[in-house]
């Protein structure tokens, strides 16, 4: 503690420092960059870019674009650290080469998915530009008809139909069994969240051969819809159940105290306090399972077949795919083939883009926190609860007081 004339006698401001006291300094700004780290980062890459430059036409013998590319962003590292490292402490240094180099590895993702996405569109423009392709099948056109015939209605009806029979099996039986991890618990419990982390990393052509075995050979003896729907759901159930599990988690756990200790039941605190709490969350496992299983090729293949007619009935005949109808369309040497191929995997990247957006906007809130139409709609009812309890309040008064008594004392009522 310090005393009180060292605090008189010290300037304004300043305090001589005593034992137990923690060291401060300047704050560190950890976002944003000023003039003199611009210039630091700026003078780094073109230097970084000059010596690569150097290095490839004059001193080693090296060549190769993807090489330079290597060898001159381990160079702009490393002139990078040294710049900041000539006024700054380690700290800083440390700070800096971490954000560099984790928006480096940003900056590339999202090259590689523009670059997947432009060049898919590029490559498509030609069939996507033809209103055909999204109304007629290929039943009547062949690889060397033009792209003003044929199409892939067959494809997205087949895709959609396989979609939703994964959904009807996925669903219920994916959050259920999050549930039952999460609510019940115990050591199956951790049995089965042992084998269902391990299923995310299962091979889908893996998921493929057990149906076609489990299924086609042992019951159906043909490929169909239904199985090609139940191979997806294979392939869908594991990222159900992991993201199930993790939102469910993060319910407050004084929800139910709260609710047990008000006399329900599990399976009501489940029903009507956990489940709700969780609903955004668990919509977003569900859309991200989706954008999983609506893109799987291989098991498809194995399950579903090629055919080039519209079948909407998932019980028999072979029903294809849009995935599988891209792998179908490439194979072909025919340029209208491929162009139709890269048309269609067009159409699955929108479709599992706009899963991916839809998954992004209603994964944003946490567990339990309320929409602004929601908060609107809790304030309107509470507002219309008071006024009802006024209201009441106000009749039982008047109900207690005499008539007489209002009378004297003017009250008009």
């Amino acid at each position: 503690m310090t005393d009180l004339t060292e605090l008189i006698h010290t300037p304004s401001g300043t305090r001589t420092p005593v034992a137990g006291d923690t060291p401060t300094g300047a704050p560190r700004e950890v976002r944003g960059m000023t003039a003199r780290q611009r210039f630091d980062l700026i003078g780094a890459a073109i230097s970084g870019a000059c010596l690569t430059t150097l290095l490839f036409g004059w001193f080693a013998p090296l060549s190769g674009a993807l090489g330079w590319v290597v060898v001159a962003f381990i160079s702009f590292l490393g002139l990078y650290v040294l710049l900041v490292s000539l006024d700054s402490d380690t700290q800083e240094v440390i700070d800096r080469f971490t954000t560099v180099l984790f928006t480096s590895a940003g900056v590339v993702l999202f090259g590689a998915l523009a670059f997947i996405v432009v060049y898919t569109l590029a490559r498509g423009v030609e069939a996507l530009t033809n209103a055909n392709f999204f109304t007629e099948t290929m039943q009547f056109a062949g690889p060397l008809d033009p792209l003003s015939a044929g199409g892939i209605a067959h494809a997205i009806v087949g895709t959609l139909i396989q979609i939703s029979i994964a959904l009807a099996i996925a669903v219920p039986l994916g959050i259920g069994t999050a549930v039952f991890l999460n609510e019940v618990g115990g050591r199956f419990a951790r049995f089965v969240r042992t084998v269902s982390d391990a299923m995310t990393a299962l091979p889908s052509i893996v998921a493929g051969l057990f149906v076609y075995a489990a299924v086609i050979q042992g019951v159906t003896h043909e490929r169909s819809g239904l199985a090609a729907g139940i191979a997806i759901t294979v392939m869908m159930l594991p990222i159900i159940i992991r993201s199930a599990d993790v939102v469910l988690r993060l319910v407050p756990g004084n929800l139910r105290e709260a609710s047990y200790g008000l006399g329900a039941t599990r399976w009501r605190t489940v029903w009507h306090v956990v489940l709700p709490t969780a609903r955004s969350g668990l919509v977003t496992s569900v859309i991200l399972g989706t954008a999983r299983g609506i893109g799987e090729t291989s098991p498809v293949l194995l399950t579903s077949g090629v055919t080039a007619a519209m079948n909407t009935n998932p019980l028999t005949g072979p029903m294809i795919s849009l995935p599988l109808q891209v792998f179908d369309f490439v194979r072909s040497p025919e340029p209208s083939m491929v162009a139709r191929g890269f048309g269609a995997a067009a159409v699955l990247l929108v479709l599992v883009l706009a899963l991916f957006l839809i998954a992004r906007s209603l994964g944003g809130r946490a567990p339990g926190d309320l929409s602004e139409r929601q908060r609107r709609a809790v304030l309107a009812a509470s507002r219309r609860d008071v006024q009802r309890f006024t209201a009441r309040q106000a009749h039982a008064e008047r109900a207690l007081v005499p008539a007489g008594a209002r009378t004297v004392q003017g009250d008009p009522r």
